[in-house]
């Protein structure tokens, strides 16, 4: 994502600095929902009001590294000094306040404090969790084992929170999500060896594809999934999460939020 902004930064008439160069020499207040681990504000939509760290020679770098299928006039453009971003110190953002309001912590703060008030420890691993969806999976149910059997880092009853964005290498013909691929890794992962109940959405309402914005996990998915003639471990091969969470009935569908903090995953573990 970072090399994708790069190049983005320096094709648009207002990311990487260059809307807070327009409304020069006005105050400008910048709001930003943070949908980027890290919460960089070069990173939010590209950094339409803030300064802009990356560079042409960047930019085309990124082109050439990925064999990119850029047009001429694309191109041109990149090579252009003219064209370069505006950088930290410019005299455009001397009047601009940039504030995030919204991010993935500030989620997971928010669900600790659910959790919190009724009673169930949170413990909050990270905000900015990225690598293959299966990985990260690993590592989740690792720390559940964990707890359900050393009470380490929290006993039981706790809840296991975290944010960022995973990614998924697609090798088989399925349509899941890195959400619901997250899901079918950690129950695959756990089977029955701990009782446990999990949640992996996108908060923008899609996960990958149009439909769902995840799903959830129980200590039974396998068994209710094997009783409904699933092969959990080849689905999860060919990356067709969201059909075995579909035959489940266990997708969360919320519709588009019109917002975006990242995923948001919970694993609560019982014992």
């Amino acid at each position: 994502i970072q090399e994708i902004n790069c190049v983005r930064r320096h094709l648009s008439a207002i990311k990487g600095g260059r809307l807070a160069c327009a409304c020069a020499p006005a105050r400008v207040v910048n709001l930003l929902i943070s949908d980027v681990a890290g919460d960089d504000p070069s990173a939010i939509a590209s950094g339409p009001a803030v300064p802009d760290p990356s560079t042409l020679a960047e930019a085309r770098q990124v082109v050439e590294k990925y064999r990119l299928d850029a047009s001429a006039a694309v191109r041109k453009h990149l090579s252009r000094s003219e064209n370069e971003t505006p950088k930290p110190g410019e005299a455009c953002f001397a009047r601009v306040e940039s504030t995030i309001v919204a991010s993935s912590q500030s989620f997971l703060e928010s669900a600790a404090r659910f959790f919190s008030d009724h009673g169930i420890r949170p413990v909050i691993l990270s905000d900015s969790i990225e690598g293959e969806a299966t990985d990260v999976a690993l590592v989740h149910a690792a720390i559940a084992r964990q707890v359900a059997r050393h009470s380490q880092p929290a006993p039981a009853p706790c809840v296991l929170l975290s944010g960022g964005e995973t990614t998924v290498t697609v090798r088989g013909p399925g349509r899941g999500g890195r959400n619901t691929e997250f899901l079918l890794a950690l129950a695959v992962a756990l089977g029955e060896d701990v009782r446990y109940a999990a949640l992996a959405c996108d908060t923008d309402g899609v996960d990958g594809v149009a439909g769902a914005a995840g799903s959830v996990a129980r200590w039974d998915t396998l068994r209710r999934a094997a009783a409904a003639g699933l092969d959990a471990r080849r689905l999860l091969l060919d990356n067709a999460s969201r059909a075995f969470f579909e035959r489940l009935g266990d997708t969360v569908v919320t519709g588009p939020t019109f917002n975006n903090v990242n995923d948001f995953r919970a694993v609560l573990v019982v014992s």
